[in-house]
């Protein structure tokens, strides 16, 4: 196992480089729009297929190249069934911080951990990048209970702030955590 891979029962969480993005985008896209089907409020509307989904990873590809966005995969059976992303693309003034985005799993590879694998390793890669707080929203109660049991605090529910895929208005909560920073490459050396 490489250092840039964490074992989780089901699946294998790896970081992915723009290339790997690129090499994985109709998995990505599988994933993107899986989650879109169940009902999950993640910036696109149904009727919303895979092929709709390619161009916002192709975009996302090009952010892990600038070095504005981490991309985590959890990779089963050589396939990607879930995602997160860290947005550290930030301005001058926020070097400190990221923002937690697009935390999205199969249907079918849901209940297995997998959110939770994907999140505690979006925090080690957030620390390594010199990170130490974390921001992120969220629509759902699932996640909202995933995110509090990881220590999330949240700050406040902005009523209709986005809308479900059936384009009716959601609530969405906002959260944020502090994590220690370590090994940031910027450090002198001891």
């Amino acid at each position: 196992m490489s250092e840039d891979e964490v074992i989780n029962p089901d699946a294998v969480i790896v970081v992915l480089t723009a290339d790997e993005v690129r090499a994985r985008v109709h998995e990505l896209a599988d994933v993107l729009a899986d989650c879109v089907a169940g009902g999950a409020s993640v910036n696109f509307l149904a009727p919303f297929e895979a092929e709709d989904a390619r161009p916002f990873w192709w975009k996302v590809a090009d952010d892990v190249e600038r070095g504005d966005r981490i991309v985590l995969a959890a990779v089963q059976d050589d396939v990607a069934v879930g995602t997160v992303q860290l947005v550290v693309g930030l301005p001058p003034n926020q070097p400190h911080r990221a923002e937690v985005s697009k935390l999205l799993v199969r249907r079918t590879a849901r209940r297995r951990g997998l959110g939770r694998a994907l999140m505690l390793r979006a925090e080690q890669e957030a620390a390594l990048h010199g990170r130490t707080l974390l921001t992120l929203d969220t629509a759902g109660a699932g996640a909202e209970h995933l995110y509090e049991d990881l220590g999330y605090t949240a700050v406040g529910t902005i009523p209709g702030y986005a809308l479900w895929p059936d384009g009716t208005p959601c609530d969405t909560v906002f959260y944020w955590k502090r994590i220690d920073r370590v090994g940031h490459a910027d450090d002198p050396e001891p």
